[in-house]
């Protein structure tokens, strides 16, 4: 290959790091945030909610200011500290002007009819996810006799700047109902009067949101599409792939696993770099020429990873069962970072698993639509030119490796 063409190719994995270091944070989901919301009926016309805030965006983003406020130099000094007594202290400090924020952007209503908030009880502390939280209950007194509620969330709006895409996962049991419902941005409400159909478009659209802004997740699922080259390849790599996260996102999601999200950032950074480097080191091995890695035209003949003839089932060698496994592995790790999303603290229920199962259903509906948009591109690169198809993925995989490990050294050390 020539030198300029070299040039090239550095220069487009140069760029594709570039492009994804540009973004918002090298996290999955950085700039974000999750509130969680439980609500629940009690005597006629009254209602609790318990809310869980991401503590140090609720502090900046109550506070009058950020120079001279109280809220914000107490809060925000408890949060440095790491101290959650006095992050709860400062809270409770400061009640009201806490308090009134919440209240400007979360409501309740009762057949059209505002309900009207009270602070049940101090504010305590706990953690989602490694990161601490500030929970406020509040009792809502209702119009009598109403038999549909509406719940609405504006809290930390993107006008604030402090954060952007703000979802409000909200558990209830209201008018005889229970289930699970996702708010945001473009959908700031939902009534216990909505269709299952509604209900299932929420958590559906929630999966798939969740995806598309996990640019990691997609990053592996390109690392996967890049070192496939026969549509079995693929399909056999995104089932195993599917099976596993779906195990252990409902798992996590129910309560049943828990591990810290400081253990499973920084391995979903390392999968995304091994299954990259899985592909260069075949390139490398088999000195860079694309006929020795499986000829275009043998897509769907049933040959090895190698491309010589399947030694075993699904026509796949030993090499091509040991990156399955390796995937299987690591898409049981990327299943708890898939769980992060929702953070529903619930005893399990039918109503419960529905919901989980239509994000998962986002989630799949996502990949398999990435899958039909590249794989195809590629297959038909590697079969007109199969040197340029394997520069192309050696150039994709390169990009995504290198921004893998740099993903892994700061999260495996907190930068």
């Amino acid at each position: 290959m020539s030198r300029h063409v070299r040039r090239a190719l550095a220069g487009v994995i140069a760029a594709v790091i570039a492009l994804l270091s540009a973004g918002p944070s090298a996290q999955a989901h950085g700039f974000t945030s999750t509130v969680y919301a439980d609500v629940t009926s009690g005597e006629e016309g009254h209602i609790r909610t318990k809310l869980g805030l991401e503590y140090d965006l609720f502090v900046v983003s109550a506070a009058d200011s950020e120079d001279d406020d109280p809220l914000f130099r107490t809060g925000n000094a408890a949060f440095e500290d790491g101290d959650t007594a006095a992050q709860a202290a400062a809270l409770n400090a400061h009640a009201k002007s806490a308090v009134a924020y919440v209240t400007q952007r979360f409501s309740v209503t009762s057949d059209g009819a505002a309900c009207a908030p009270t602070r049940a009880g101090d504010f305590t502390m706990s953690r989602r996810e490694g990161v601490p939280y500030a929970d406020l209950l509040l009792d809502w007194s209702c119009p009598e006799g109403g038999e549909n509620h509406e719940v609405r969330s504006g809290l930390f709006p993107d006008a604030e700047t402090y954060v952007t895409g703000t979802k409000t996962i909200v558990t209830y049991e209201l008018d005889g109902r229970s289930g699970s419902a996702a708010l945001d941005a473009a959908h700031p409400s939902f009534s216990t009067a909505q269709s299952w159909y509604e209900r299932f478009w929420e958590f559906f659209r929630l999966g798939a949101e969740h995806l598309l802004g996990g640019i990691d997740h997609i990053l592996f699922l390109l690392a996967l599409i890049a070192g496939s080259r026969r549509p079995r390849e693929i399909v056999l790599a995104a089932t195993s792939f599917t099976l596993a996260h779906s195990v252990t996102f409902m798992l996590a999601a129910l309560g049943l696993v828990d591990v810290p999200s400081s253990v499973v950032e920084p391995v979903i950074a390392l999968s995304i770099a091994v299954v990259a480097g899985w592909h260069l080191w075949r390139i490398r091995r088999r000195g860079g020429h694309a006929t020795d890695l499986g000829h275009a035209t043998d897509l769907g003949l049933g040959l090895g990873l190698d491309g010589t003839a399947g030694r075993g089932h699904f026509g796949l060698d030993r090499a091509g069962w040991t990156r399955l496994v390796v995937v299987f592995c690591f898409g049981l790790v990327h299943g708890l970072g898939f769980a992060g999303a929702l953070g529903i603290d619930e005893a399990f229920s039918w109503t419960l698993l529905w919901s989980l199962l239509v994000f998962n259903v986002g989630i799949e509906a996502v990949q398999l639509a990435i899958i039909a948009l590249v794989f195809p591109l590629l297959a038909v690169l590697r079969r007109r030119a199969p040197t340029a198809g394997l520069w192309a993925t050696g150039a994709i995989s390169a990009g995504v490796c290198a921004m893998g490990l740099v993903w892994f050294t700061q999260r495996l050390f907190g930068v």
